[in-house]
């Protein structure tokens, strides 16, 4: 069967990306940012802090702009969380304890706290070397930072280039999986399991495909392509509104969770820095048992916030911002939203609902509550709660949409800045027609076989994007000390804001 052979192929090339040398490049950078930067994520905690949550209701940061292609940084943090907070906040998690216990919680935190810099650095880079492109846009990203960064040092100018066009095959390909084959799949699974309708998921139309999954997958379709046809701009404008709202009402809705099951907070904090050096035996038991924990907790650490991935550098380029150290900061606060508070939260209701042995997931066996899967798992756990009329479960369906439905779009301007890289920003509609035609089978696939998949294609992209970082460094630190010096120690430096001359005066005015 054509699946099984796909699923044969992914597995293999999966098992080299996010083997030891995949996941030593992608925490080994951020330690290495976070060491030269003198963890700028702890060192200027308050300032970046004061620069991105605290800055969020200033004219400068909400204010929207007249420009062609040009957002807001509000916008900007809005459209970048809207393709990192998805199902692996929710799914992904879930996910991750399943296979790797409670101490994969653990690395998940981990892989986010040094994420942080990997972000930083990307986005630091993103508008250090973006520039305009033929529709007046601005265009930043891995490839421009591979070509004109890691291009102009001596003998890799070539190395460079082929580089950069790998990174935006490579994003290409994964703005199908992570960004709408696996999001759309958990979509499809959570909607049609609580809101089912026995008319039309009764009628199979092959192998365990209903027609109702096929009709939410046309739907999503529909809805798609009416907002990333028109651009950043209205992506943009979507993600500005829906955001911020289910973010709050998914973190409030989980505290409720949390705090009904109050007792169980300390032992589930507990379980995880234990299980994180001494896995239960579902897991695999010690060192083995770390690995596997290790593992899924940086997978679906990258999986959720994307840092290392060279993503979201392409939706930051488009901002307003122009000390490009500002930029960063954003990056460093996007993660720490989506890993550290979002995943945090899924984590501990997945643990405490009902009791660590007792609920919905036994810490101890590893078995999951009857019924329920790891893409059902959260909506489960609501349920144990709020079980009246379903309303929990309907809760964590509608949750599951908003996030997965922002990814997408999110995904598509992305995926069409890779495609513009290569193929001119004339032709970026037929990018974008593409992308929206793959939705579909993300209501057909398998959950772990679209899984997969988003994590091979994920992989493929870090390795270019991460080369460049750490090729690059050294003018992080370079814009990163220019700018503490002139905004935080008061001294008379000249701004270093791009890699153009030009760019660089239209800047200073």
């Amino acid at each position: 069967m054509i699946l099984d052979k796909i699923a044969e192929i992914n597995g293999s090339i999966n098992g080299v990306v996010w083997g030891i040398f995949g996941l030593a490049l992608l925490i080994g950078t951020g330690i290495i940012v976070t060491c030269c930067t003198k963890w700028f994520q702890i060192s200027h905690l308050s300032h970046w802090w004061k620069e991105t949550i605290g800055s969020m209701f200033t004219k400068d940061v909400l204010k929207h702009r007249k420009e062609k292609g040009v957002i807001s940084p509000f916008q900007a943090l809005c459209t970048a969380l809207a393709a990192t907070v998805g199902t692996g906040n929710i799914a992904g998690v879930a996910s991750a304890i399943c296979i790797g216990g409670a101490g994969a919680v653990f690395w998940m935190w981990v892989a986010a706290f040094f994420g942080m810099m990997t972000n930083y650095a990307e986005n630091v880079l993103g508008i250090y070397f973006r520039r305009k492109n033929s529709e007046g846009e601005w265009s930043g990203g891995a490839m421009y930072y591979l070509r004109d960064g890691l291009g102009n040092k001596k003998h890799c100018k070539w190395i460079g280039k082929i580089l950069a066009v790998i990174f935006c095959f490579f994003t290409m390909l994964a703005s199908f999986g992570i960004g709408s084959m696996g999001q759309v799949n958990k979509i499809v699974a959570n909607v049609s399991a609580a809101f089912d309708v026995k008319a039309l998921s009764s009628i199979i139309l092959f192998g365990d495909i209903s027609l109702y999954n096929v009709l939410l997958g046309v739907i999503i379709m529909i809805l798609t392509a009416i907002i990333t046809l028109g651009g950043v701009k209205r992506i943009a404008n979507v993600a500005e509104k829906i955001v911020p709202f289910m973010v709050v009402l998914y973190v409030v809705g989980s505290l409720i969770i949390i705090g009904i099951n109050y007792n169980a907070i300390i032992p589930a904090f507990k379980a995880i820095f234990v299980e994180a050096f001494s896995p239960r035996a579902f897991v695999g038991g010690g060192i083995g048992g770390v690995i596997v924990a290790m593992t899924n907790g940086f997978k679906r650490g990258v999986f959720s916030n994307e840092a290392g991935l060279g993503s979201s550098v392409m939706v930051h380029s488009n901002s307003s911002v122009k000390e490009p150290v500002k930029q960063g900061m954003w990056g460093i606060f996007e993660v720490f939203a989506d890993t550290m508070v979002v995943c945090t939260m899924t984590a501990l209701v997945v643990l405490t609902s009902g009791g660590l042995t007792t609920g919905v997931f036994n810490i101890e066996t590893g078995e999951i509550a009857k019924g329920l899967t790891d893409a059902t798992l959260v909506g489960g756990a609501f349920n144990a709660v709020f079980s009246w009329g379903n309303i929990g479960q309907r809760f964590v369906a509608i949750a599951m949409f908003l996030f997965a439905f922002t990814t997408v779009l999110g995904w598509s301007h992305y995926g069409s800045k890779a495609w513009e890289y290569v193929f001119g920003a004339k032709t970026t509609v037929i990018f974008r027609i593409i992308h929206v035609c793959t939705i579909i089978f993300g209501a057909v696939l398998t959950s772990s076989l679209a899984w997969d998949i988003s994590d091979t294609f994920n992989g493929l992209m870090m390795i270019p994007n991460l080369i460049g970082v750490l090729v690059m460094l050294p003018l992080v630190v370079k814009i990163t000390k220019n700018y503490i010096n002139r905004k935080l120690k008061g001294k008379d430096e000249a701004p270093v804001l791009s890699y153009d001359a030009n760019i660089q005066a239209d800047m200073e005015e």
